[in-house]
């Protein structure tokens, strides 16, 4: 008969042997933010006084500061004034455009391949300038420009409104879908176009390369529409955050789907609209850099949106300034530099990193 050890207290019993449990995951450090925000202003500067001192005949950092400041009128002056000067300010003002479009297009399309002419953009400015040509002849190149920026809305306006007539709304999939269908008619249109008038063919094929050569005057009428669409684009920060949980946690969360949809793809609008209107369409600046910017920050869009601005101006300056020394005494196109050197480091970040989940 079994008896009972009355003296033995709790602490007397012992488990049974067996496989210890498993440490808990240790939590990876957190990222230095602030670190790397400042890092990426750096890095502007950088690319900025690059974009200054290189050219067909380099000058020094103390001739660009003489040349900015304290002007004489030499030929080195007034090339860094007149040339150098303006064209950096335009890469700037149209990195920071593609940037964030790019960071925009992704969080709300929910795709980590999408850029700012998955919405119709690019092809819709293309639209307008070879159906103005056909009609009216030849433009001055203020006049497609502006004409570039007026197709860009429609398209993208064009889109929201098909994607939001389905039954749930704009989605990911309905704004895709129905920026896959507006982007190939107005293919179609400028096939059907350049096949019948030669002289919007000429004009077509010098915009499509996108360049920052050229677009003097431009930026004085369209900066209205960036800082609009830089406040549209800090506004939709707290939404994009609630979106990536999914649209029911947002909805649980007191944001509204369909007007932040809304907000998102009207940035969207005006910064790419603006982008191709500056620079013509290099789209390949919209997907490279929200990965970059999302390596650096990682998912959080109150660091992500802050960021991708600097980072795509930085982007866009080295690939403008790399243009320049690799054709020297000519150049080759930002769009050119971007596609040939941006696809094989895309596809090293895609197999080297995991891609944070949008």
């Amino acid at each position: 008969m079994k008896t009972l050890n009355l003296e033995a207290g709790p602490t007397d019993e012992r488990a049974p042997a067996g496989p210890a449990a498993p440490a808990p995951p240790r939590r990876k450090a957190p990222r230095n933010r602030t670190a790397w925000f400042l890092a990426s202003v750096l890095a502007l500067l950088l690319a900025s006084a690059l974009s200054i001192c290189i050219g067909g005949q380099p000058s020094s950092l103390q001739e660009a500061w003489h040349a900015l400041f304290t002007p004489t009128g030499n030929v080195m002056d007034v090339t860094i004034r007149e040339l150098r000067w303006p064209r950096t300010v335009l890469g700037i003002c149209a990195g920071i455009c593609l940037g964030l479009a790019g960071t925009l297009v992704q969080g709300h399309t929910r795709n980590p391949v999408a850029d700012p002419g998955l919405l119709g953009i690019n092809q819709g400015a293309a639209l307008a300038i070879v159906a103005a040509i056909a009609i009216a002849g030849d433009l001055p190149a203020l006049a497609q420009a502006l004409l570039a920026f007026a197709g860009a809305l429609v398209a993208s306006v064009l889109v929201f409104m098909i994607g939001s007539a389905a039954r749930y709304g704009a989605t990911p999939v309905t704004l895709v879908l129905a920026g896959a269908a507006v982007t190939a008619l107005c293919s179609g249109l400028v096939a059907g176009i350049v096949l019948l008038n030669d002289q919007a063919l000429d004009t077509l094929r010098f915009w499509q390369v996108g360049s920052l050569a050229g677009r003097t005057g431009v930026l004085q009428l369209v900066w209205p529409f960036i800082a609009a669409g830089v406040v549209l684009a800090l506004l939709n920060i707290r939404a994009l955050n609630a979106l990536a949980l999914g649209a029911d946690t947002a909805v649980s969360l007191g944001i509204s789907v369909l007007r932040a949809r809304a907000v998102g793809i009207g940035a969207v609008t005006l910064l790419a609209g603006t982008a191709v209107t500056l620079a013509g369409p290099i789209a390949f600046a919209g997907l490279l850099v929200p990965h970059i910017t999302r390596a650096i920050t990682g998912p959080d869009y109150r660091w992500l949106v802050p960021v991708s601005p600097f980072t795509g101006a930085t982007v866009v300056l080295l690939a403008d300034t790399a243009g320049r020394l690799i054709a020297r005494p000519g150049e080759l196109s930002v769009a050119v530099v971007l596609a040939v050197v941006g696809a094989p480091f895309f596809i090293y970040l895609a197999r080297r990193k995991r891609l944070q989940t949008l």
